[in-house]
């Protein structure tokens, strides 16, 4: 009897949980995941990803000579829009003050009047006064008098005329040039676009229909800047040539009044003289 009581005692004390605290576990540790700092987009990134910039670069190597005709005709609108305006003068008075100083016999004075004066008009009534003068006090023949004095100015009035349209056939040929290489880019750029449709076909990926439009759309750009180019370049050649003729009908204008002049003193000297 006791023999089973100090088995079951010793098994009770075998079983019996223990106080002393159980080592602590080993457990893995867990760490945070590491986020990387996206990097922003910098404006210059912007800059040619956006705006016309990024436009010029999506729309292919046909932009940059539309870009170069951009400029040149830019710069040609500056310089011939000032140098026009600088001829606006007051040319009718001019032309009257001309006249009175001829009807007076007061040559010397007209040519520096003219001298004073700037734009096509007194250029060229300043050249015929300067042949009538020189050849009246060379006392050449009066009936040559008024033919020599006719083709010195006709021959300075071609010289006057191609100061005026100068650089005006630049703005012809961009206007002219630019929307045909806008055709030419968007035919280049339809080419492509219809190719990678047809790989994507065979290769029976991606999306046919958002490829087709994404393709035409680039290639429309070039259209789209060359006649931007081209319409405003068409604009301002006529423009400038509607300013250029309206000073040459005032140069012929001013050249028929003076020979008449010329004529009638050259006829009233005639007569002073046969009258003495």
């Amino acid at each position: 009897m006791r023999t089973l009581f100090a088995q079951a005692t010793n098994a009770a004390g075998t079983n019996a949980p223990s106080n002393e605290p159980a080592p602590p576990s080993e457990s893995p540790e867990v760490t945070d995941p590491v986020t990387e700092p996206v990097a922003e987009p910098s404006w210059i990134s912007d800059l040619f990803d956006s705006g016309a910039i990024g436009l010029l670069l999506d729309g292919g190597f046909f932009m940059w000579p539309i870009l170069i005709m951009a400029i040149l005709a830019l710069a040609v609108i500056i310089e011939r829009w000032r140098s026009l305006k600088m001829l606006d003068t007051d040319n009718e008075s001019l032309r009257q003050a001309v006249l009175d100083d001829l009807t007076n016999d007061r040559i010397e004075d007209a040519v520096e009047r003219c001298n004073r004066e700037r734009g096509p008009v007194a250029a060229i009534l300043a050249n015929g006064l300067r042949k009538y003068l020189v050849l009246s006090r060379l006392n050449y023949d009066p009936a040559r008098l008024e033919e020599q004095v006719v083709k010195s100015m006709e021959g300075y009035g071609v010289h006057i005329v191609a100061a005026l349209e100068r650089h005006l056939p630049v703005l012809a040929i961009v206007s002219s040039v630019a929307p045909m290489l806008g055709f030419l880019g968007t035919v280049q750029g339809m080419i492509v676009a219809f190719h990678n449709i047809v790989e994507m076909d065979q290769s029976g990926g991606g999306n046919i229909i958002q490829a087709a439009a994404s393709g035409i759309e680039v290639a429309l750009l070039t259209t789209c800047f060359g006649l931007i180019v081209g319409i405003p370049a068409f604009i301002a050649f006529n423009y400038f040539s509607s300013v250029i003729n309206s000073f040459v009908l005032e140069v012929e204008e001013s050249a028929a009044e003076l020979m008449e002049a010329v004529t009638l003193q050259l006829t009233l000297n005639e007569g002073d003289k046969s009258g003495k």
